[in-house]
């Protein structure tokens, strides 16, 4: 009768262990039910991820023009740059520049250049991406409101600037069409 009871005891005890990892694997799992809407609400809405790249055109861009697009709620400035822009760029004494980087550097092709068109001082937006506004004397742009000026490679060269326009991440997917993002 003893190994009765011991056999019994022992199966009431295995019974409620197995009863207590069903109850907190159910707990467990019913919290991450409850959780993963929360989660889920923290990723990125579509519109969000929509403007996360931008596809352009550059087909229609004539040499010593350039075009804004929005991409992240920023202005993009795509320029198609002239022989005589690249070459301003290209003879640039690096050491001169106060954020030293070289030409190649910063862009792709050298008669294209993409920059962030957001003046890096204090957020304001440079004119020179349309041939009637101020480019500065490196015929780059101008920010008027600080005077910056940035030569034809987006490099800072006069004003309060401490660094030059940013080039943002893109590839050419086609020869005439580029996807920045």
């Amino acid at each position: 009768m003893a190994v009765e009871t011991a056999n019994a005891g022992d199966q009431g005890e295995t019974r409620r262990d197995f009863l207590g990892i069903v109850a907190w694997t159910g707990l467990g799992i019913g919290g991450v039910a409850a959780l993963w809407p929360f989660v889920h609400s923290m990723n990125p809405s579509a519109d969000v991820l929509a403007l996360s790249s931008v596809g352009v055109d550059i087909s229609n861009i004539e040499e010593g023009v350039g075009i804004t697009v929005m991409w992240r709620g920023k202005p993009v400035f795509v320029r198609h740059r002239t022989a005589a822009e690249i070459e301003a760029a290209e003879e640039t004494d690096v050491s001169e520049l106060r954020d030293p980087q070289s030409d190649a550097d910063r862009v792709v092709r050298p008669e294209w250049l993409v920059i962030v068109g957001v003046c890096p001082h204090l957020g304001c937006v440079p004119g020179g991406n349309k041939p009637t506004e101020p480019r500065g004397d490196w015929g780059g742009w101008f920010c008027a409101c600080h005077g910056s000026q940035f030569d034809t490679s987006g490099r800072i060269r006069r004003g309060p600037s401490p660094t030059n326009m940013v080039v943002p991440d893109y590839v050419f997917e086609t020869d005439t069409r580029i996807v920045i993002g």
